[in-house]
Protein backbone atom coordinates (compact mmCIF):
# COMPACT_ATOMS: atom_id res chain seq x y z
CA UNK A 1 0.00 0.00 0.00
CA UNK A 2 1.33 3.41 -0.91
CA UNK A 3 2.32 5.55 2.09
CA UNK A 4 1.18 8.68 0.28
CA UNK A 5 -1.30 7.63 -2.36
CA UNK A 6 -0.67 10.32 -4.95
CA UNK A 7 1.86 11.41 -7.54
CA UNK A 8 2.51 15.15 -7.65
CA UNK A 9 3.57 15.08 -11.30
CA UNK A 10 0.33 13.32 -12.26
CA UNK A 11 -1.69 15.91 -10.35
CA UNK A 12 0.16 18.75 -12.08
CA UNK A 13 -0.30 17.17 -15.51
CA UNK A 14 -4.05 16.87 -15.05
CA UNK A 15 -4.24 20.43 -13.79
CA UNK A 16 -2.55 21.54 -17.00
CA UNK A 17 -4.85 19.31 -19.05
CA UNK A 18 -8.03 20.76 -17.58
CA UNK A 19 -6.74 24.30 -18.09
CA UNK A 20 -6.13 23.43 -21.74
CA UNK A 21 -9.40 21.56 -22.23
CA UNK A 22 -11.87 23.08 -19.81
CA UNK A 23 -14.82 21.43 -21.64
CA UNK A 24 -16.71 24.71 -21.87
CA UNK A 25 -16.89 24.50 -25.68
CA UNK A 26 -18.17 20.92 -25.89
CA UNK A 27 -21.68 20.51 -27.28
CA UNK A 28 -23.97 20.05 -24.23
CA UNK A 29 -25.74 17.22 -26.06
CA UNK A 30 -22.47 15.32 -26.39
CA UNK A 31 -21.68 15.77 -22.70
CA UNK A 32 -25.22 14.75 -21.76
CA UNK A 33 -24.86 11.54 -23.78
CA UNK A 34 -21.55 10.72 -22.06
CA UNK A 35 -23.11 11.49 -18.68
CA UNK A 36 -26.01 9.11 -19.41
CA UNK A 37 -23.58 6.34 -20.38
CA UNK A 38 -21.57 6.73 -17.20
CA UNK A 39 -24.64 6.93 -14.96
CA UNK A 40 -26.63 4.15 -16.61
CA UNK A 41 -26.54 2.09 -13.38
CA UNK A 42 -27.25 4.96 -11.02
CA UNK A 43 -30.69 5.06 -9.40
CA UNK A 44 -31.93 8.54 -8.59
CA UNK A 45 -33.83 7.60 -5.42
CA UNK A 46 -35.20 10.11 -2.97
CA UNK A 47 -32.30 9.65 -0.54
CA UNK A 48 -30.04 10.65 -3.44
CA UNK A 49 -32.06 13.55 -4.80
CA UNK A 50 -32.38 15.01 -1.29
CA UNK A 51 -28.94 13.91 -0.14
CA UNK A 52 -25.31 14.99 -0.13
CA UNK A 53 -22.68 13.32 -2.27
CA UNK A 54 -19.17 13.72 -3.60
CA UNK A 55 -17.52 13.83 -7.00
CA UNK A 56 -14.07 12.38 -6.22
CA UNK A 57 -11.70 13.89 -8.79
CA UNK A 58 -14.12 16.39 -10.31
CA UNK A 59 -11.69 17.79 -12.91
CA UNK A 60 -13.52 20.48 -14.87
CA UNK A 61 -16.86 19.71 -13.21
CA UNK A 62 -18.37 18.40 -16.44
CA UNK A 63 -20.28 15.59 -14.69
CA UNK A 64 -21.00 17.64 -11.58
CA UNK A 65 -22.92 20.04 -13.80
CA UNK A 66 -25.54 17.34 -14.45
CA UNK A 67 -25.48 15.67 -11.05
CA UNK A 68 -25.93 18.93 -9.13
CA UNK A 69 -29.26 19.48 -10.87
CA UNK A 70 -30.61 16.23 -9.37
CA UNK A 71 -29.33 16.20 -5.77
CA UNK A 72 -29.46 18.15 -2.52
CA UNK A 73 -25.77 19.04 -2.39
CA UNK A 74 -22.68 17.94 -4.29
CA UNK A 75 -19.14 18.29 -2.97
CA UNK A 76 -16.63 18.47 -5.82
CA UNK A 77 -13.09 17.62 -4.81
CA UNK A 78 -9.88 17.53 -6.82
CA UNK A 79 -6.19 17.38 -5.91
CA UNK A 80 -5.20 20.00 -8.48
CA UNK A 81 -5.60 23.68 -7.67
CA UNK A 82 -5.81 24.42 -11.41
CA UNK A 83 -8.62 21.89 -11.85
CA UNK A 84 -10.45 23.37 -8.87
CA UNK A 85 -10.26 26.84 -10.42
CA UNK A 86 -11.63 25.52 -13.74
CA UNK A 87 -14.45 23.69 -11.93
CA UNK A 88 -15.36 26.83 -9.99
CA UNK A 89 -15.62 28.76 -13.23
CA UNK A 90 -17.67 26.07 -14.98
CA UNK A 91 -19.99 25.55 -12.01
CA UNK A 92 -20.41 29.19 -11.11
CA UNK A 93 -24.18 29.04 -11.59
CA UNK A 94 -24.61 25.72 -9.72
CA UNK A 95 -25.59 26.74 -6.20
CA UNK A 96 -25.69 23.14 -4.97
CA UNK A 97 -21.99 22.58 -5.75
CA UNK A 98 -19.36 23.03 -3.05
CA UNK A 99 -15.87 22.87 -4.58
CA UNK A 100 -12.76 22.09 -2.56
CA UNK A 101 -9.16 21.04 -3.13
CA UNK A 102 -8.11 17.77 -1.54
CA UNK A 103 -6.51 14.39 -2.12
CA UNK A 104 -8.07 10.94 -1.89
CA UNK A 105 -5.53 9.84 0.72
CA UNK A 106 -6.42 12.76 3.03
CA UNK A 107 -10.07 13.52 2.39
CA UNK A 108 -11.53 16.43 4.41
CA UNK A 109 -14.87 14.62 4.72
CA UNK A 110 -16.36 12.83 7.73
CA UNK A 111 -16.60 9.04 7.62
CA UNK A 112 -20.10 7.60 7.05
CA UNK A 113 -21.48 11.02 6.09
CA UNK A 114 -22.35 10.73 2.37
CA UNK A 115 -25.57 9.60 0.71
CA UNK A 116 -23.75 8.78 -2.55
CA UNK A 117 -20.45 9.22 -4.33
CA UNK A 118 -18.88 8.72 -7.72
CA UNK A 119 -15.40 8.76 -9.21
CA UNK A 120 -15.10 8.59 -12.98
CA UNK A 121 -11.74 8.03 -14.66
CA UNK A 122 -9.68 9.03 -11.64
CA UNK A 123 -8.66 6.22 -9.29
CA UNK A 124 -6.66 4.31 -11.91
CA UNK A 125 -4.25 7.25 -11.98
CA UNK A 126 -3.28 6.71 -8.32
CA UNK A 127 -0.43 4.44 -7.17
CA UNK A 128 -2.79 2.27 -5.07
CA UNK A 129 -6.24 2.13 -6.63
CA UNK A 130 -7.71 -0.36 -4.15
CA UNK A 131 -6.65 1.76 -1.19
CA UNK A 132 -8.26 4.79 -2.86
CA UNK A 133 -11.54 2.89 -3.23
CA UNK A 134 -11.38 2.01 0.47
CA UNK A 135 -10.80 5.65 1.43
CA UNK A 136 -13.77 6.81 -0.62
CA UNK A 137 -16.07 4.03 0.58
CA UNK A 138 -15.40 4.92 4.24
CA UNK A 139 -17.06 8.29 3.63
CA UNK A 140 -20.37 6.66 2.60
CA UNK A 141 -23.30 5.92 4.85
CA UNK A 142 -24.23 2.22 5.08
CA UNK A 143 -26.24 1.31 1.99
CA UNK A 144 -25.08 4.37 0.01
CA UNK A 145 -24.02 3.84 -3.64
CA UNK A 146 -20.56 4.40 -5.10
CA UNK A 147 -20.28 4.67 -8.88
CA UNK A 148 -16.80 3.98 -10.27
CA UNK A 149 -15.24 4.06 -13.71
CA UNK A 150 -11.83 2.43 -14.06
CA UNK A 151 -9.85 1.77 -17.23
CA UNK A 152 -10.46 -1.77 -18.38
CA UNK A 153 -7.81 -4.40 -19.19
CA UNK A 154 -9.47 -5.34 -22.51
CA UNK A 155 -10.81 -8.52 -20.93
CA UNK A 156 -13.86 -8.33 -23.21
CA UNK A 157 -11.77 -7.85 -26.37
CA UNK A 158 -9.85 -10.16 -28.75
CA UNK A 159 -6.23 -10.89 -27.86
CA UNK A 160 -4.91 -8.78 -30.76
CA UNK A 161 -6.70 -5.76 -29.28
CA UNK A 162 -4.57 -6.10 -26.14
CA UNK A 163 -1.45 -6.38 -28.29
CA UNK A 164 -2.22 -3.05 -29.97
CA UNK A 165 -2.71 -1.42 -26.56
CA UNK A 166 0.63 -2.76 -25.30
CA UNK A 167 2.35 -1.08 -28.22
CA UNK A 168 0.46 2.17 -27.56
CA UNK A 169 1.40 1.94 -23.88
CA UNK A 170 5.08 1.99 -24.80
CA UNK A 171 4.42 5.26 -26.63
CA UNK A 172 2.50 6.58 -23.60
CA UNK A 173 5.40 5.87 -21.25
CA UNK A 174 7.70 7.89 -23.47
CA UNK A 175 5.36 10.83 -24.10
CA UNK A 176 4.18 11.06 -20.48
CA UNK A 177 7.70 11.91 -19.28
CA UNK A 178 8.07 14.92 -21.58
CA UNK A 179 7.23 18.53 -20.60
CA UNK A 180 3.53 19.36 -20.81
CA UNK A 181 3.86 21.53 -23.92
CA UNK A 182 5.43 18.60 -25.79
CA UNK A 183 2.74 16.22 -24.50
CA UNK A 184 0.07 18.64 -25.66
CA UNK A 185 1.50 18.84 -29.19
CA UNK A 186 2.15 15.10 -29.55
CA UNK A 187 -1.29 14.15 -28.23
CA UNK A 188 -2.86 16.49 -30.79
CA UNK A 189 -0.88 14.80 -33.55
CA UNK A 190 -2.07 11.40 -32.30
CA UNK A 191 -5.67 12.60 -32.28
CA UNK A 192 -5.30 13.78 -35.90
CA UNK A 193 -3.57 10.73 -37.40
CA UNK A 194 -5.07 7.95 -35.25
CA UNK A 195 -8.17 8.92 -33.25
CA UNK A 196 -9.98 10.89 -35.94
CA UNK A 197 -9.45 8.46 -38.88
CA UNK A 198 -10.42 5.38 -36.86
CA UNK A 199 -13.43 7.14 -35.35
CA UNK A 200 -14.71 8.29 -38.73
CA UNK A 201 -14.04 4.89 -40.29
CA UNK A 202 -16.15 3.33 -37.55
CA UNK A 203 -18.87 5.90 -38.14
CA UNK A 204 -19.04 5.14 -41.86
CA UNK A 205 -18.86 1.37 -41.44
CA UNK A 206 -21.63 1.42 -38.85
CA UNK A 207 -23.79 3.45 -41.23
CA UNK A 208 -23.19 0.66 -43.76
CA UNK A 209 -24.42 -1.93 -41.28
CA UNK A 210 -21.04 -3.25 -40.13
CA UNK A 211 -20.46 -4.19 -36.47
CA UNK A 212 -17.62 -1.89 -35.40
CA UNK A 213 -17.34 -2.97 -31.75
CA UNK A 214 -13.83 -4.39 -32.13
CA UNK A 215 -12.41 -1.54 -34.19
CA UNK A 216 -10.00 0.39 -31.94
CA UNK A 217 -11.37 3.79 -30.88
CA UNK A 218 -14.80 3.01 -32.33
CA UNK A 219 -16.25 4.49 -29.14
CA UNK A 220 -15.37 7.91 -30.59
CA UNK A 221 -17.44 7.44 -33.75
CA UNK A 222 -20.05 9.96 -32.64
CA UNK A 223 -17.82 12.20 -30.56
CA UNK A 224 -16.31 15.56 -31.38
CA UNK A 225 -12.71 16.14 -32.34
CA UNK A 226 -12.40 18.22 -29.16
CA UNK A 227 -13.22 15.14 -27.09
CA UNK A 228 -10.71 13.09 -29.07
CA UNK A 229 -8.00 15.67 -28.38
CA UNK A 230 -8.89 15.74 -24.69
CA UNK A 231 -8.82 11.97 -24.34
CA UNK A 232 -5.64 11.62 -26.37
CA UNK A 233 -3.87 13.88 -23.88
CA UNK A 234 -5.59 12.08 -21.02
CA UNK A 235 -4.29 8.69 -22.20
CA UNK A 236 -0.83 9.55 -23.52
CA UNK A 237 0.01 12.34 -21.09
CA UNK A 238 -0.34 10.57 -17.76
CA UNK A 239 2.57 8.89 -15.99
CA UNK A 240 0.30 6.44 -14.15
CA UNK A 241 -2.31 4.42 -16.02
CA UNK A 242 -3.51 1.26 -14.32
CA UNK A 243 -5.97 -1.11 -16.01
CA UNK A 244 -8.16 -3.77 -14.42
CA UNK A 245 -10.33 -6.67 -15.48
CA UNK A 246 -13.96 -6.81 -14.42
CA UNK A 247 -13.08 -9.48 -11.86
CA UNK A 248 -10.24 -7.42 -10.40
CA UNK A 249 -12.52 -4.40 -10.01
CA UNK A 250 -15.16 -6.52 -8.31
CA UNK A 251 -12.59 -7.89 -5.86
CA UNK A 252 -11.28 -4.41 -5.03
CA UNK A 253 -14.79 -3.11 -4.48
CA UNK A 254 -15.67 -6.08 -2.28
CA UNK A 255 -12.48 -5.61 -0.26
CA UNK A 256 -13.42 -1.97 0.25
CA UNK A 257 -16.75 -2.95 1.79
CA UNK A 258 -19.00 -2.57 -1.23
CA UNK A 259 -21.67 -5.13 -2.07
CA UNK A 260 -24.42 -5.73 -4.66
CA UNK A 261 -21.91 -4.79 -7.34
CA UNK A 262 -23.12 -4.41 -10.91
CA UNK A 263 -21.29 -3.57 -14.13
CA UNK A 264 -22.54 -1.60 -17.12
CA UNK A 265 -22.73 -3.59 -20.35
CA UNK A 266 -21.97 -0.58 -22.53
CA UNK A 267 -18.88 1.57 -23.04
CA UNK A 268 -17.09 3.11 -21.23
CA UNK A 269 -15.61 -0.05 -19.66
CA UNK A 270 -15.58 -0.70 -16.79
CA UNK A 271 -18.26 1.34 -15.12
CA UNK A 272 -19.53 -0.29 -11.92
CA UNK A 273 -21.72 0.53 -8.95
CA UNK A 274 -21.62 -0.92 -5.46
CA UNK A 275 -23.29 -0.14 -2.13
CA UNK A 276 -21.51 0.20 1.18
CA UNK A 277 -22.07 -2.82 3.38
CA UNK A 278 -24.88 -2.28 5.87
Amino acid sequence: MAKNNFDRKVINDFGNEWESYDQSSVDPKELKKQFSDYFKLFLWQEKITNGTGVDFGCGTGRWAKFVSERVGMLICIDASSKAVNVARRNLLDKEKCYIIQGRIDSLPILDSSLDFAYSLGVLHHLPDTENAIRKCTKKLKPGAPFLIYLYYAFDNRPYWYLFIWKFADIIRKIISKTPFRIKYILSNIISIIIYYPLARLSFLLEKAGVNVQNIPLSAYKNKSFYTMRTDSLDRFGTRIEQRFTKEQIKIMMNNAGLENIRFSNIAPYWCAIGYRHV
